[in-house]
């Protein structure tokens, strides 16, 4: 018997794979977006028009409702997680909460792959004062963000919570950050890769696994943070000589001594390695594939793709 979901944003990348799974698998769902990008779903799905970020907008338009399960695709900070709770607390079956490997970010390197645990996620300081929905602070904001969301959310408790934490997640053309195209564009302009630590490997996951996962997770009972990744992890340097070797062509390199933060040289640049442990996951019976299935077709496609 179909669930009735929310899925907040959902109309563009692996949110909008998630919604296509979830009607295809007979589910009544609802999407909440500001209603301005369009989507391909017809009359399959209802509508809400919202401003995520609005505390008065969001309680009106859910009020009343109840659902199986909701997908947050849109929390990026805990006064985002703190109208969450005020729209939804006792009213919702299961809340799933996609958050990032970035949250990660802060900590020292532990000789191990990142397990959930190495986070503590309740001793996050929670600072709502900081001016998170200025636009011009997104990216500075966005990591912190995401961390303190989070601890909004396991420390309010009221919301059956998971916080799916995804690897980098990296898709064709439609991929609006741009970071693998990049790369791309980068070995076409015959330019050479400034980078920092060759071994600095960080985990990725491929859209259409973010989608079957996070649809995975909907699913399941189980609560609590649940890391995400695709075999295979590769550190910027090690992408940009991938994308070298499936398109054939010559990559030059430029090592620098030191990068002022992380991706600032290219994305994926960091000084340490990033890479999540998925044990959890798949104790819970999901099984991830290696970045061999899937990593070279996405680097054609943004091949096709380049100008």
């Amino acid at each position: 018997m179909g669930k009735n979901i929310l899925v907040i944003g959902g109309t563009r990348y692996f949110g909008k794979l998630l919604v296509q799974r979830l009607v295809r698998a007979g589910h009544r769902v609802t999407i909440a977006t500001r209603g301005y990008a369009p989507d391909p779903f017809g009359a399959r799905i209802e509508r809400v028009r919202v401003d995520r970020r609005s505390d008065t907008a969001m309680r009106a338009a859910f009020a009343g409702k109840r659902y199986d399960l909701v997908f947050d695709q849109m929390c990026y900070s805990p006064l985002d997680a703190a109208i969450a709770v005020r729209s939804f607390a006792g009213r919702v079956g299961r809340y799933v909460m996609t958050s990032t490997v970035d949250v990660y970010r802060g900590i020292k390197p532990l000789g191990h792959a990142l397990r959930e645990s190495d986070l503590p996620v309740l001793a996050q300081r929670i600072d709502t004062a900081w001016p998170w929905h200025d636009p011009e602070l997104a990216v500075q904001s966005y990591v912190a963000g995401k961390v303190q969301a989070e601890a909004y959310l396991y420390r309010d408790g009221s919301l059956p919570l998971v916080t799916a934490r995804l690897a980098h997640v990296l898709g064709g053309p439609e991929e609006f950050t741009g970071r693998l195209a990049y790369y791309v564009d980068l070995l076409r302009a015959g330019a050479a890769l400034p980078y920092v630590h060759a071994g600095a490997a960080v985990s990725f996951l491929g859209m259409q696994e973010a989608a079957a996962f996070l649809d995975w997770v909907g699913g399941q009972a189980f609560t609590g943070a649940v890391n995400a990744a695709s075999g295979g992890p590769l550190s910027a340097h090690g992408l940009f000589g991938r994308v070298a070797r499936v398109l054939d062509a010559p990559a030059r390199y430029r090592r620098v001594e030191e990068a002022t933060a992380p991706g600032v040289l290219s994305p994926f640049d960091f000084n340490a390695p990033m890479v999540l442990d998925t044990g959890r996951a798949s104790d819970l019976g999901f099984r991830f594939s290696h970045s061999d299935a899937w990593l070279d077709d996405v680097i054609r496609a943004h091949d096709l793709a380049f100008v």
